[in-house]
């Protein structure tokens, strides 16, 4: 089987309204922006990946100057061949792990297997938590948890981003009261990166971290993610040591030495790469791996639209050392529709709150191409 080409297209997806997304104080995300490549072969199979667009073409302008002409005529199944011509693209312009995916789905399909099949499958079933985007005032919060739990769900992830820290612990105390005991609570910092819009928003203090480390942990919060700035690592390794709750982080670390450096200094007790950011998904199964060696959990950060997630899905449900998956939720605007527009059946969340992972071959799913073509803007 060779590589005949590679095809993308940018879309934006609206969302119904506009969302405020916590990690960018001011800001306003009007929608779900993504890159989608598809890979043609002379088999007559093709391969989709997916990745974050923000508006922009330099993933278009990466993939089709840096990688298409190497990978033409190449094999797609010689994944761990391409790996260093994806790495070094990723140098000089956009990170092209959307195209190890599509050759990921490629490999699937021509196997006749779901890739959690294919690489062991540990489970067929995943917990989804539902990760909001807002921050939102205690009493509002207290009624989303009820509705995402009517919705399924039995795991929420709050974002923590008042000026006032005691804000931010109102709004999760308001949140684990109205669960119940029945919701789970995460809590995000978003501190690894902090993105400026109008203002820069707040940042905490390795004081404030710690302080808030503590309390969540005596709440009951499930980990606390990313709560200082992402190569700190020292800070992070101390903060880790100090606190008894779980620090999670890693979303935007790139490259297996980054979180060799991560694992190896213990600064996460969970590592949260994503398969359309940080490495490949074949690539993460081996930082998967060192985690596990290490005693550490594994849990995809997933942020890119349904597609994404889809692979996400399918890495998680392959490893030993991962428990959730992250399923972008914050209605009324960010909805599972607008998310998952590019699939032709969406990923759902079951009664028990989990999500089943899908059996088709490949990524399991099916690109909605009608979409693709309504939504194009490039």
């Amino acid at each position: 089987m060779r590589i005949t080409d590679l095809r993308l297209a940018l879309v934006f997806v609206p969302f119904p309204g506009p969302v405020y997304p916590a990690w960018r104080a001011g800001g306003v995300q009007e929608g779900t922006q993504a890159t989608v490549l598809e890979i043609d072969t002379d088999a007559g199979i093709t391969g989709v990946g997916t990745t974050f667009a923000h508006g922009r073409r330099e993933m278009i302008e990466t993939v089709e100057h840096m990688v298409r002409p190497y990978l033409i005529g190449k094999d797609p199944f010689a994944v761990e061949r391409h790996i260093h011509l994806l790495r070094t693209a990723g140098m000089f312009g956009a990170r092209p792990w959307l195209v190890e995916v599509a050759l990921w789905d490629i490999i699937g399909k021509a196997a006749g297997l779901p890739l959690y099949r294919l690489w062991g499958g540990y489970t067929d079933r995943v917990k989804a938590y539902a990760s909001t985007a807002e921050v939102r005032p205690p009493a509002r919060r207290a009624d989303d948890v009820r509705r995402y739990r009517d919705d399924g769900f039995r795991a929420v992830k709050l974002r923590l981003h008042h000026d006032d820290p005691q804000d931010d612990l109102r709004v999760v105390e308001a949140a684990v009261a109205a669960g119940g005991g029945e919701v789970e609570i995460m809590a995000d910092a978003n501190q690894g990166t902090i993105l400026p819009y109008h203002t820069m928003g707040p940042r905490w203090s390795y004081e404030t971290a710690r302080f808030m480390a503590r309390e969540l942990g005596q709440m009951g919060v499930v980990w606390l993610e990313e709560p200082l700035p992402r190569f700190d690592f020292d800070s992070i390794a101390r903060l880790s040591a100090e606190v008894d709750i779980p620090i999670a982080g890693g979303e935007a670390n790139a490259g297996l030495h980054e979180f060799r450096w991560l694992i190896e200094r213990r600064c996460y007790d969970i590592l949260q790469p994503d398969a359309t950011l940080s490495e490949g998904l074949f690539q993460l199964r081996k930082i998967a791996g060192l985690a596990e060696a290490h005693g550490l959990r594994f849990v995809p950060h997933t942020w890119a639209d349904g597609i994404g997630m889809a692979a996400n899905l399918q890495l998680a449900a392959s490893v030993p050392n991962c428990g959730y998956l992250e399923f972008p939720y914050d209605p009324p605007h960010f909805t599972m529709g607008a998310f998952q527009a590019l699939l032709v059946e969406p990923i759902r969340v079951e009664a028990d709150g989990c999500v089943r992972v899908p059996e088709a071959p490949g990524l399991g799913v099916e690109l909605n191409r009608e979409a693709v073509e309504r939504f194009r803007v490039g």
